[in-house]
């Protein structure tokens, strides 16, 4: 008997679940997302390395026009200004998956193009939800019900629906960081390799810019930040202010990339992972847990946690709950991990340290065995 399924939010982790499942006989599904629509318009990068690649091929994703992506070959590490050495991207590469950058809502696009139209359903956020015996029965704040045989929340970092099913205020950490991103024209990159990722290391800050296809670039700035005040982040002037404080100050030769429109917000992580007190509720990507910025896997953690949860679905076992709850936690713990000592090491400020920093990161890199180990595991799952 064909299994039904519920997936509460349209993000990445949803929608790539959503095309897992529609190519199965076994399942039948829907999508709830609370918004009117989806956000197809900003312009915004994320970078995919190979093991989310190789998951979105399942569903077609190699025949997306190359116009909307980009593969760049390197990451070149900036200690400031000044260049320490570069990263071959390649070798972790196959002839069909390669490391991906492209701006967010074309992935979000492909995937909802991917989907029959019928199948996401707008202006519908969960009031409650009961176990009646082996089923799941949702009621919505709009008084429509549903009865699934599992219910998967995919509905980001500030899930609110982890709050209202557990009965549990979940919040989510603040960082101590706050993120600002622009949208660079191609012709205006200058100073740094265009069909590269250049990775920009500075006094308690870093910046990432990157191509998401032929024409544009994302630049992204994660800087520490003790703010309680978060409404003043949507003022320009204090932007700018910490721009010139921060990433700017020893770095001169970007401040004409941010001229264009700035979008700025504090980071917020997870504090921890929870198995749901209901037995066929799932959560996904950010909802189960938010890793930090630092290694660029937010959207490939929620690729990968979507195959591991649709293969789970696929097993005739009875306890698929805890099963994909340890599966994610181990890998979802190893890339916090290194995630949070890439924040350390790329926001040194003492001179001996960053001096030490960069000896060390020339080493590395051209350590094989390292590389493997540190990044391999992490890009080719």
């Amino acid at each position: 008997m064909r299994k039904k399924i519920a997936i509460i939010g349209a993000g990445i982790g949803g929608l790539t679940l959503a095309n897992l499942l529609q190519n199965s006989s076994n399942f039948d599904f829907i999508i709830y997302e609370k918004n009117e629509t989806l956000n197809l318009d900003e312009g915004f990068g994320i970078q995919l390395a190979v093991n989310s690649i190789s998951i979105l091929n399942q569903i077609g994703f190699s025949s997306l026009n190359k116009s909307e992506f980009f593969n760049p070959a390197k990451l070149d590490f900036y200690s400031n200004q000044d260049k320490v050495v570069d990263l071959d991207l390649t070798q972790f590469n196959t002839d069909i998956e390669k490391y991906t950058t492209l701006k967010r809502s074309s992935l979000i696009k492909f995937l909802k193009d991917k989907l029959f139209s019928n199948l996401i359903r707008f202006n519908k956020t969960i009031k409650e939800i009961e176990q009646n015996k082996n089923n799941i029965k949702i009621n919505f704040t709009d008084g429509e019900t549903d009865e699934v045989d599992y219910l998967v929340v995919s509905d980001g970092v500030f899930s609110s629906t982890k709050s209202i099913i557990e009965n549990k205020n979940y919040r989510p950490n603040y960082y101590g960081a706050i993120a600002i991103r622009t949208i660079v024209d191609r012709k205006n990159v200058k100073d740094f390799d265009k069909n590269n990722i250049s990775l920009l290391m500075s006094s308690d800050a870093h910046a990432v810019l990157y191509p998401t296809n032929e024409k544009e670039h994302n630049l992204v700035t994660v800087v520490r930040s003790k703010i309680k005040d978060f409404e003043k982040i949507n003022n320009i002037n204090f932007i700018k202010a910490i721009l010139k404080n921060s990433i700017l100050k020893n770095n001169s030769a970007m401040t004409s990339l941010f001229e264009g429109d700035l979008a700025s917000w504090p980071i917020y992580t997870s504090d921890k992972s929870i198995v749901s007190k209901f037995k066929n509720v799932f959560y996904l990507g950010d909802a189960f847990y938010a890793v930090p910025p630092s290694m660029a896997q937010g959207a490939s953690q929620s690729i990968e946690g979507a195959i591991e949860l649709f293969e789970i679905f696929e097993k005739n076992i009875n306890d698929k709950q805890n099963l994909y709850f340890k599966t994610r936690l181990n890998r979802i713990e190893k890339i916090s991990k290194r995630s949070n000592f890439n924040y350390f090491a790329f926001h040194l400020s003492n001179k001996f340290f960053v001096r030490f920093r960069n000896i060390l990161i020339k080493k590395l890199i051209n350590n094989e065995k390292f590389i493997k180990s540190y990044l391999g595991r992490v890009f080719r799952k």
